[in-house]
């Protein structure tokens, strides 16, 4: 098996970099205009921005209400479930459930 001692690798390590320096060219000259040629009209990105207009909060009882109005929060778990199965079909929590008869207890 071939390997390199410290001393090689130091030796290799800096030829490496004197010869990747060496291939390094200069910067490139700042880009100058083109004659003859208009300059790019100026957009700015802020154009069209709209300030942040703090809305009025609607009163809870209001928002109750339209939360009842429009079926509650089972409406809401439906539509952001995009199924299209009504959720009023499924049994409340517990309605499945049945307790077993006195006279099936064992002693």
């Amino acid at each position: 098996m071939f390997t390199l001692s410290p001393v090689h690798r130091l030796a290799s390590l800096t030829a490496f970099v004197a010869l990747t320096a060496g291939a390094q060219t200069a910067p490139a000259p700042a880009s100058t205009p083109v004659p003859n040629q208009p300059a790019p009209p100026y957009h700015s990105a802020m154009e069209g921005y709209k300030a942040f207009a703090d809305e009025k909060p609607v009163p809870w009882a209001a928002a109750n209400a339209t939360v009842d109005q429009r079926g509650g929060w089972r409406a809401y778990a439906k539509e952001a479930s995009g199924d299209g199965q009504d959720d009023r079909s499924v049994p409340a929590h517990g309605a499945t459930h049945t307790m077993p008869a006195a006279s099936e207890k064992k002693p």
